[in-house]
């Protein structure tokens, strides 16, 4: 039969300020697990409506499950990226419905009835003249719906195994890196140099470098206090700040023109402190330097790694902090360092958070011998090469289960009168 025999599309569309639909709420958005958000924030763009009972689809997203069955008393309306339809309650069961506008099986038939293919996103146009295969008894969609159904407890079973697994996976990488910030990752060698020598030769060559006039010199940081240590840590390391170690290269960014920003975009990789950020005035380096983000939900959340050493020719603007080192390999070091402890204490602001300079220069860093975090480094680029082996393992083992749902849900719908 055609969708149209069995699905009644509301037709009407108003404009936004209709006095018609003056005052309802709006569908802000359905989830792919079929949740609808209401909104009371107004619209620009023509409307909609919905009643109590229709089926409510996202033209955009309804193959990856955004559609719903609305149950509110009150009328609401829905931007025209949704459709609202009637449906007969006696030729279709709504859960087959829903379930076969989630499968393949819809999607194919899309590319064979639809001319010239789907654009943009679905409309009624496209779904009504659909002509698909539906058991004439409605007791039988329903006996198919829940032979599938529990197959699909089954499936959902895998999945949030394998979601469990990358979570736990996760906590593996975290912990990782705590074990080698507080030495407890590789085997200590007592005939190391003492870090606090390191920690003297890395102070001496950055006064040096301030008598050459290649950096300015800073205000002088105050000793780490005991109550400021979070951990123990091996005889020979030691504690000392951020700023005693690094060089700030935040205040090198100077402004240039759009033109020369359009060049320089061409040429330079990007970073921003997290996600996707305009290219603004900002900073570009030849060779090795380390990368913080400055602000973003990511610094408190670590949904993200906040540090990570960047080699080549980057373009970075201004939310995130520069920093070179003396030694090349306490760059390797910083980068899970950083990555490692926790700096929350650090972050101001709440909505927006933050890390400034001043407080990221006061950070307390545990310190290996030289010699240590080169074995560090080495271990931890083992240990995360084989965490990303599992995640790909993973990864392929979700894949493999939303096929097995597709192939559940085919034979389902398939099934024979």
């Amino acid at each position: 039969m055609k969708m149209g025999d069995f699905l009644k599309h509301r037709d009407l569309r108003f404009k936004p300020k209709d006095p018609k639909i003056k005052g309802l709420k709006r569908i802000e958005k359905i989830d792919f697990s079929g949740n609808i958000f209401i909104s009371e924030k107004p619209s620009n763009t023509d409307m909609v409506l919905v009643k109590k009972g229709d089926l409510i689809i996202s033209g955009i997203n309804v193959e990856k499950g955004a559609m719903a069955i609305y149950q509110g008393d009150e009328d609401i309306t829905a931007t025209i990226h949704y459709s609202s339809y009637e449906f007969d309650e006696k030729k279709i069961d709504i859960d087959y419905l829903k379930n076969f506008l989630r499968s393949k099986k819809f999607t194919e038939v899309l590319k064979e009835q639809v001319i010239g293919g789907i654009k943009t996103e679905i409309k009624p146009k496209h779904l009504l003249p659909l002509e698909i295969e539906v058991p004439i008894d409605i007791e039988e969609q329903r006996e198919i719906i829940k032979h599938f159904e529990i197959q699909n407890r089954k499936v959902e079973h895998l999945d949030s195994e394998n979601n469990h697994q990358l979570d736990l996976l996760k906590k593996l990488r975290q912990q990782i890196l705590q074990d080698a910030v507080k030495g407890k990752l590789v085997p200590q060698d007592p005939n190391d140099e003492p870090a606090i020598k390191l920690l003297e030769r890395i102070k001496a060559e950055k006064e040096k470098l301030v008598r050459e006039k290649k950096i300015k010199k800073e205000k002088p940081l105050t000793e780490i206090k005991p109550e400021e240590i979070p951990f123990e840590i091996p005889e020979n390391w030691a504690w000392c700040r951020l700023g005693e170690m690094a060089i700030n290269r935040d205040g090198e960014r100077k402004p240039i023109s759009q033109n020369e920003r359009e060049k320089r975009a061409k040429i330079y990789d990007y970073y921003g402190a997290s996600g996707i950020i305009d290219k603004i005035d900002g900073y570009t380096h030849d060779g090795e330097f380390l990368l913080i983000g400055e602000d973003g939900a990511n610094l408190r959340m670590k949904s993200t790694p906040i540090a990570f050493k960047a080699k080549g020719k980057f373009w970075v603007n201004n939310h995130a902090h520069v920093l070179d080192f003396v030694h090349p390999i306490t760059m390797d070091y910083m980068e899970n360092c950083l990555n490692g402890i926790d700096i929350n204490s650090f972050i101001t602001g709440g909505f927006q958070p933050k890390l400034s300079q001043g407080n990221l220069n006061i950070i307390p860093i545990p310190l290996p011998t030289l010699s240590e975090q080169n074995r560090i480094v080495t271990k931890i680029n083992q240990l995360m090469t084989l965490c990303d082996e599992l995640e790909q393992s993973i990864q392929q083992n979700q894949k493999f289960t939303q096929e097995l749902l597709q192939v559940a849900l085919r034979e389902a719908l398939e099934q024979k009168n």
